[in-house]
């Protein structure tokens, strides 16, 4: 397998923001094309990279073939801007397959997931990630999310991978500022980011490439200038706090719930339906999300 070509990551490293995308549903429950267009447009405007299918996409619940339509729906439009495809499972023999499909398409990158509910340990992800890193011939992101995966990415398992040609970057969701430390020494000199939008000014300080976001399905643009903000220094300590607090509205329920819900108010989707298990019923703090909305929108006018 051939080395990563320099280019490739050049175009990876070209945005700091990545926004994880939600899938805008029907009211049938069908893949409202027309909605997730006009997302991707805005995201593409506002120059953020490009994350489908990730957790906030509700990939989980989508079957094969909705899956493979989402993709080469994104592929045909010839977006300006990187694009990345998350990459989650249980399985490794059916992991390794989809990775394989995804290889002979216009993807740019990967963001690998770690294995489910398994709770795999130091030796179970090593050889996971480098079985799927193996197969891939795009630039791979490790993920650590361990309240949706039930355990962290292996620190010892990233020191082991981060000389693989595959190797790029990590997104880092543990919430804490000592574990994006222990990932950015055990990532040595792979790029990690943050996956939460509320922790990118603390861990700016500690080597933070960037922000891979839920809040920039609602505001694009807004949130593209928080993170070139934090990242040159510019952002001050009203504004940080600001954001930190307009950000976490994003989950006062499980995501995508608030997104999809201010999405719709806003006239960007035309329905927040949800898959099951997730439920718009559950969106009970809707003040609170309008709030925070008024203070993004006024920002700085």
């Amino acid at each position: 397998m051939n080395n990563i070509n320099e280019k490739d990551l050049e175009f990876l490293n070209s945005t700091p923001l990545w926004t994880a995308v939600i899938t805008p549903l029907h009211e049938d429950q069908t893949v409202d094309l027309d909605s997730l267009e006009r997302i991707l447009r805005a995201q593409e405007e506002a120059g953020n990279g490009i994350l489908i299918l990730g957790s906030t996409g509700e990939a989980l619940n989508l079957n094969l073939e909705e899956r493979k339509n989402i993709l080469n729906f994104t592929i045909d439009l010839d977006l300006k801007v990187p694009l990345m495809c998350g990459v989650g499972g249980i399985n490794l023999n059916e992991t390794c397959e989809w990775v394989s499909y995804l290889d002979g398409l216009d993807i740019d990158a990967y963001l690998l997931v770690t294995p489910l509910y398994a709770k795999p340990g130091d030796e179970g992800q090593y050889h996971w990630f480098k079985t799927l890193m193996d197969v891939s011939n795009k630039p791979v992101m490790l993920y650590n999310v361990p309240s949706r995966a039930g355990i962290g990415l292996s620190l010892e398992a990233v020191k082991r991978l981060n000389g693989h040609r595959a190797f790029w970057a990590i997104k880092e969701a543990s919430g804490s500022v000592e574990m994006f430390a222990k990932y950015v020494e055990a990532a040595n000199g792979g790029r990690v980011y943050s996956g939460d939008d509320a922790m990118l000014p603390a861990f700016t300080p500690l080597g933070a490439k960037g922000l891979v976001s839920v809040a920039a399905n609602p505001w694009p643009a807004e949130t593209n200038k928080y993170v070139r903000d934090c990242l040159n220094g510019e952002l001050n300590e009203s504004d940080a706090q600001m954001w930190i607090e307009a950000s976490n509205t994003m989950f006062v329920c499980s995501n995508p719930v608030p997104a999809k819900w201010l999405m719709k108010e806003q006239g960007q989707i035309e329905t927040a339906v949800l898959r099951p298990p997730l439920s718009l019923k559950d969106m009970t703090k809707e003040s609170i999300v309008k709030s925070a909305n008024d203070k993004i929108k006024n920002w700085r006018k």
